[in-house]
């Protein structure tokens, strides 16, 4: 069928930008202000070259207005009731369908993404999640209870869905209590200005939301900002890394949605006619500059042939063209810049062997406009395999069995989001759990919804936008902001004198515990554990870098716990607290000598964690995920899934308490520890391997070296076979794990040098706990015929 043009005015958008032009300000405390810069750039339409307007170019003074106009208007409106947050979030969804055109033609002109994504998939996904973050106002104190919002959020967010990451960031944000400086991409700040703009005019309160348009060093000081409480961040993993390094040791907290080089795998019985028309929305949707484009296509051998001859036969009859023709598929990339990446990428994959495909004349020559792309004869080390293009580009490989796509597909850095097809249901449901990835899409693509989170792990970053999980990004413990500083441990000069309560006639030093056994420390030293009067109490094992890396690659050999069925692992536990209590005299008298206190604090301390284990045992097969209705003809599964290998480094206080009440929720959830007992009285959690020893507890899933805290915890926070590390010590450590995570950008959770009280259920138990010790993965299955 021939196409002719059908193109969309876009008359009222330029009027739009004339009233405001020809130079575009900055949107703070409900009004325009002109940069303090006095710096201007040009915002560009990519389909003509042609320049559209000027937008402000923030400094360090722009940024410090927004701030202080949202710290200004964050009391008031934090103060709210949930109702009234609700109302101003439902007139925020009415206005954009109220603006629903003008939005999708400015979104059009300064992207160059087709006018059909914009008005049939950009824009009233915009609305859905003000419609769905309105409701968790509405539902906050219920829903949330003893939760409030972490203040003012710096939000940064990416020119490729300029407006639907605005309402992805800014949503949740409000709904929660906090007010917002958001800083949309350099390429892209029309549709935010105009929201901003019509929001206001919606009765949205002055200071709540700002908007600093600029380029990297304007996002930049938002990041370093002193008076910002959270960095929401969506982007390139580059600067991802940069973030987390700038706000290490800030107490900001941190959400990073990053790159991806997604997987697109068909089997041998998958509809071939259907998995077509998913690898054009998964690749050429927004000329593949999605950070969740299934941009890798793995295909079972014996249907390659053929379904790459109807994937070519499609290809030719893509229409690339003018943004705002209604009939075109294909669009243009945001920049040159962009382009001249995504040239540079396809040049490395054809001088690596790589063999290439495109239609013919299937691209304008004027504007920035480039043609969809196949490759075939890829390997999976190739640069294009591996690097994410960002651009109209698919690369294909083949497997022949369900784990080798299993394997290939997690052969990245990567893990955002994946799509599997097959008619066998029962074989997509038994690939998607084992893909390392946020996000699966069964026989569909690019799905999204408000109601279920998105967001990936390792170099995708960690944090999910949408759902539940995307609420308790903005929210904190209400007493999390009067948690009082970590006390150093109190130690006497040594006497020397020998404690008789500790030290047994037979030597009884103890060793590290790696692999189900105990193990003496690669460095062949000791460190001496003393009472708080001087006195030595007994000696534990130096670990070093060399204990960890063993600790850690036993952990990775205990997969198997992983996959153990959760009424299993309760049963473990079960046993554990069974044993340790039944030695409550002996370890309140090793509490004791470490710590000076009496007989009955002793036995409390062994008592609450005997009740921590029971706790956990009880969670363990409880914590469940749930099921979203979309709307879309699609159930989607969100799973409660556990990280993997967890670096535990453990509190002073409470150490035998403290440790159980971190480790017992992490392998509860199937995760594998490699744990860091208190450094000032560690003999407590290497007791403790002897309950390991005599409850079935897997070898591997928990293991023990002790030595220095922070030294230690920064080497489990640089190691990329490690997926998570918890630390509870002090400031200077906390913010040395947070630095060493950017290598494989890790999620950390730390306590800024914060004490918890180890023995009150609400600052040491719960859901907290279950949530930093699982991801969700949400995976969609559609149904009907």
């Amino acid at each position: 069928m021939d196409y002719g043009p059908a193109p969309e005015s876009d008359g009222p958008a330029r009027e739009w930008i004339a009233r405001h032009g020809p130079k575009l300000r900055h949107f703070i405390d409900g009004g325009w202000q002109a940069p303090k810069s006095r710096k201007w750039f040009e915002s560009v339409n990519p389909a003509d070259g042609k320049t559209l307007c000027e937008i402000a170019d923030g400094g360090q003074k722009d940024v410090d207005a927004a701030v202080a106009a949202a710290r200004a208007a964050q009391g008031a409106w934090a103060k709210l009731s949930g109702h009234r947050r609700a109302r101003h979030l439902y007139a925020l969804a009415r206005m954009v369908q109220r603006h629903s055109r003008l939005l999708a033609v400015l979104e059009s002109i300064d992207n160059g993404k087709p006018i059909r994504e914009t008005r049939d998939i950009d824009v009233p996904l915009v609305a859905r999640h003000f419609y769905h973050h309105a409701g968790w106002a509405q539902l906050a104190a219920s829903e949330f209870p003893g939760h409030g919002p972490l203040g003012v959020v710096g939000q940064i967010i990416p020119w490729n869905f300029p407006l639907l990451m605005l309402a992805w960031k800014v949503a949740p944000a409000l709904a929660a209590g906090n007010t917002v400086v958001l800083k949309p991409a350099e390429f892209t700040s029309l549709t935010a200005l105009a929201f901003a703009e019509f929001a206001h005019a919606a009765g949205l309160p002055a200071g709540v939301l700002n908007v600093v348009t600029g380029g990297g060093e304007t996002g930049e000081a938002i990041v370093r900002h002193g008076d910002v409480d959270k960095i929401a961040f969506t982007g390139s993993t580059e600067i991802g890394r940069r973030i987390r390094a700038l706000t290490a040791g800030s107490g900001k907290h941190l959400t990073l949605e990053l790159g991806g080089k997604s997987p697109f795998i068909v089997f041998d019985d998958a509809d071939l006619d259907g998995a077509v028309e998913g690898i054009v929305d998964a690749i050429w949707f927004n000329q593949g500059q999605v950070c969740c484009a299934g941009s890798r296509l793995l295909v079972q051998e014996g249907i390659a042939e053929r379904l790459i001859a109807r994937l070519r036969a499609r290809m030719d009859t893509l229409r690339v063209g003018a943004p705002l023709d209604k009939s075109i598929d294909i669009g243009a990339i945001v920049a040159p810049v962009q382009l001249a990446r995504i040239r540079k990428l396809v040049e490395i994959g054809r001088a690596e062997g790589a063999e290439m495909y495109q239609p013919e004349g299937a691209a304008p020559r004027e504007g920035c406009f480039y043609p969809p792309t196949l490759f075939t004869n890829v390997h999976p080390a190739s640069t294009i395999a591996r690097e994410e293009i960002f651009g109209p580009v698919l690369v294909t490989m083949t497997f022949r069995t369900p784990d080798e796509a299993v394997a290939l597909a997690n052969n990245t850095a990567y893990g955002l989001a994946a799509s599997v097809w097959s008619e066998n249901v029962n074989l997509t449901l038994d690939v998607a759990p084992k893909l390392k990835c946020g996000v699966v899409w069964i026989n569909s693509t690019n799905q999204f919804d408000a109601a279920a989170g998105f967001g990936g792990y390792r170099e995708s970053g960690y944090g999910r936008e949408g759902g539940r999980e995307g609420m308790y990004e903005y929210l904190a413990p209400v007493w999390a902001h009067k948690l009082p500083p970590v006390a150093a441990p109190a130690i006497a000069p040594a006497t020397g004198e020998a404690s008789v309560s500790a030290v047994e006639t037979i030597d009884r030093t103890a060793k590290l515990y790696v692999g189900g056994k105990q193990a003496r420390p690669d460095s062949g030293y000791s460190r001496r554990v003393f009472a708080p009067d001087g006195r030595p109490v007994g000696e534990v094992g130096e670990g070093n870098r060399k204990d960890i890396r063993n600790a850690v690659e036993v952990a990775r050999k205990a997969g198997g716990w992983s996959s153990a069925t959760a009424h299993n692992r309760a049963q473990v536990l079960y046993y554990m607290a069974e044993n340790l209590d039944a030695r409550t005299n002996e370890f309140a008298r090793r509490i004791m000598a470490q710590t000076g206190a009496s007989l009955a604090r002793a036995r409390r301390e062994v008592t609450a964690a005997t009740t921590r284990l029971f706790t956990y045992a009880a969670w363990a097969d409880k914590y469940d995920g749930a099921v979203h209705s979309a709307p879309v003809r699609d159930v989607t599964l969100a799973m409660n899934e556990p990280l993997g290998v967890i670096g535990i480094a453990c509190p002073d206080e409470a150490p035998l308490l403290g440790f159980l009440s971190l480790a017992a929720p992490a392998i509860a959830m199937g995760n594998r520890v490699v744990a860091i007992p208190s450094p000032s009285a560690p003999l407590a959690a290497t007791d403790f391997y002897q309950v390991l020893d005599t409850s079935d507890l897997p070898g591997g899933v928990l293991n023990i070296v002790t030595g220095d805290r922070n030294g230690l915890a920064t080497v489990l926070a640089e190691h990329d076979d490690v997926e998570a590390v918890w630390y509870f010590g002090d400031a200077e450590g906390s913010a040395a794990v947070e630095r060493a995570s950017t290598g494989n950008l890790k999620r950390t959770w730390v306590n800024n040098g914060r004490a918890r009280d180890w023995y009150n259920p609400e600052q040491a138990e719960g859901h907290e706990f279950l949530r930093q010790a699982t991801q969700v993965k949400n995976i969609w299955v559609p149904y009907g015929e």
